[in-house]
């Protein structure tokens, strides 16, 4: 189980304008900002961005110009595994630390959309104890019902996080995840195609350079 919330893409028009500072080009800029406020490439630049899109990271340094601003509510081990693109990458978490005894435990806290009967019954066994635990904790303070709770709370726990990242980054992680056997990331490379000019800037890996 994944979300994507919140989703913002931001600075194309600078990153237009610096792709552009090699040859001194900006007269042949000619996209705009449609009335609702999203970037609109024109055809000049459009053909430029591609052309360096394809033609490799040495030549793409713009699309690290390229942000992306998400909320991302997805389970710890889908985290773990996120938690490798570190360069181009900040996220600011809900805190486990503080926050986890807040609220009930129930089975909408967990990713639990694959989980076989016996899967189910052991993850309802298993909030029963946690939300036991918390209970206590709150009524009483004492720390060892706390520390039950976050020594057994399980790696299927969603947990949201506000990421921020680029279009380079999203390349890295589109290529290196659109295959791997976790659902959480077929969603996620689902997300990425559904970005702006993700086709042209984003799926460009393996394709013939244009002359």
């Amino acid at each position: 189980m994944l979300k994507v919330e919140r989703s913002d893409v931001m600075n194309f028009e600078n990153a237009i304008r610096g792709a552009r500072n090699p040859m001194n080009s900006w007269a042949r800029m000619d996209s705009v900002t449609a009335p609702d406020g999203s970037f609109v490439m024109g055809e000049n630049d459009l053909s430029l961005a591609r052309k360096l899109a394809c033609a490799g990271s040495d030549h793409r340094k713009f699309l690290r110009q390229i942000f992306v601003s998400l909320d991302i509510t997805a389970p710890l081990y889908w985290w773990k595994e996120f938690d490798t693109y570190k360069v181009g990458t900040v996220a600011n978490s809900t805190s486990t630390m503080h926050k986890v005894h807040a609220a009930p435990f129930t089975r909408a806290d967990f990713s639990h959309d694959r989980l076989t009967d016996e899967g189910l019954f052991a993850l309802d066994t298993l909030i029963a104890f946690l939300e036991k635990e918390r209970q206590a904790f709150v009524e009483t303070g004492e720390r060892a019902h706390w520390h039950n709770i976050i020594q057994l709370l399980p790696s299927s726990y969603m947990q949201m996080r506000t990421v921020s990242l680029n279009y380079e980054v999203l390349i890295n992680i589109y290529y290196a995840r659109r295959t791997h056997k976790l659902a959480e990331w077929h969603t996620f490379c689902d997300w990425i195609r559904s970005l702006p000019y993700a086709e042209e800037l984003i799926l460009v890996k393996g394709e013939k350079k244009e002359s």
